[in-house]
């Protein structure tokens, strides 16, 4: 009998001030997120796993929401705990959480971002409360599919890691890369790769990490999701022959852009995103195949409704053919604009 699955992707999941200030619910301490994900949110929910990039902290109220902005050095990031929910609800499975802000909030607030994350039934990995976490591989079985999950980040912004923990926080060093990939590669038939890697407002990889892209798919990785330039990057498909002769193909996209942001330096191709989506079959012989790959892209519109700045995350295609009140003609022009570029930049046999 074949076995099949269907996953689904994003990039960072950023929040912003003002975006945080536009979930605040009126005459209350209290915010929802839901309807930021709401139009995007029935294409995470059809996957049967949905991974994304926590690019934030949950560290509590005794630490700003955000210290820094869009426009300057490096902001530190902090977020009200219903996003944690409104994530799950949304339709997220896995939140990735080692990246260069993890730490944004201090050793505390990386192991109550866990805490959180537990609270709401969200499954997560790549920073870490203790050895035996960091020890311990994020295997999901979904319709008899074991999926491995492996992430790491290139620093931390400079924040220091505690010398005597160092285990909190994934760093991106090949050689351990390798070494997890190969003790990993026996107990899972797909292996996810993430990687918090590349340069920011950059359209393209650098050689340097086609080279270790090209690495980790030699040793057994079949998916690379990449984050942190901000920006959408290429979705490639390298075939890959495995030690035992066999190729296999394999899905590099080297950055999924922002899921959710408002505008960064002055980059309009900052609100933009992609879902990449994935359709995962395995056989008889259990050998597992990627047999269709496809990407919807997305854009982090900032509207107005009712006199107050609104955030949501809208797929570009089905937004343009069916616009709403909330789109002006205006941004419909910057839309298309959006999606051509998204279009370019991804590949369009994808899209």
């Amino acid at each position: 009998m074949i076995q099949k699955v269907t996953i689904a992707a994003v990039g960072d999941i950023l929040m912003w001030r003002e975006q945080i200030a536009s979930a605040k619910l009126p005459g209350a301490n209290q915010y929802s997120f839901a309807d930021m994900f709401a139009p995007v949110a029935p294409i995470l929910q059809s996957a049967d796993l949905t991974i994304g990039n926590l690019e934030t902290t949950f560290s509590g109220n005794t630490q700003p929401f955000q210290i820094g902005s869009a426009r300057t050095g490096y902001p530190r990031f902090n977020c009200p705990d219903e996003l944690a929910s409104d994530l799950k609800r949304a339709g997220f499975d896995v939140l990735t959480t080692v990246n260069n802000h993890c730490l944004d909030g201090g050793a505390n607030g990386l192991f109550r971002t866990l805490d959180v994350l537990d609270q709401c039934k969200m499954e997560h990995t790549g920073t870490y409360r203790n050895q035996q976490e960091a020890a311990t591989y994020l295997i999901k079985e979904v319709n008899g599919i074991r999926i491995g999950i492996l992430a790491y980040t290139y620093g931390t912004n400079k924040q220091q890691i505690p010398p005597s923990s160092p285990w909190i926080v994934n760093l991106l060093i090949q050689e351990r890369i390798l070494q997890d990939i190969a003790r990993i590669r026996p107990l899972v038939d797909l292996l996810i790769v993430s990687l918090h890697f590349g340069i920011e407002f950059r359209y393209n990889p650098t050689k340097r990490q086609r080279q270790l892209a090209q690495s980790i798919l030699e040793q057994g990785a079949d998916v690379i999701l990449g984050a942190h330039p901000h920006v959408l990057q290429p979705v490639v498909t390298p075939m890959i022959t495995g030690r035992d002769g066999v190729k296999r193909q394999t899905v590099v996209a080297y950055s999924l852009g922002n899921f959710t942001s408002e505008r960064m330096l002055n980059f309009d191709t900052s609100q933009c995103g992609a879902i990449l989506r994935l359709n995962v079959e395995k056989d008889e012989q259990d050998q597992t195949t990627i047999t269709q790959i496809s990407v919807v892209p997305t854009y982090s519109q900032r509207f107005s409704s009712a006199g107050r700045i609104r955030f949501r995350v809208i797929p570009m295609r089905s937004s343009l053919r069916y616009p709403d009140k909330f789109l002006t003609l205006s941004q419909l022009k910057k839309l298309r604009l959006l999606f051509s570029h998204s279009r370019r930049v991804v590949g369009r046999r994808f899209v």
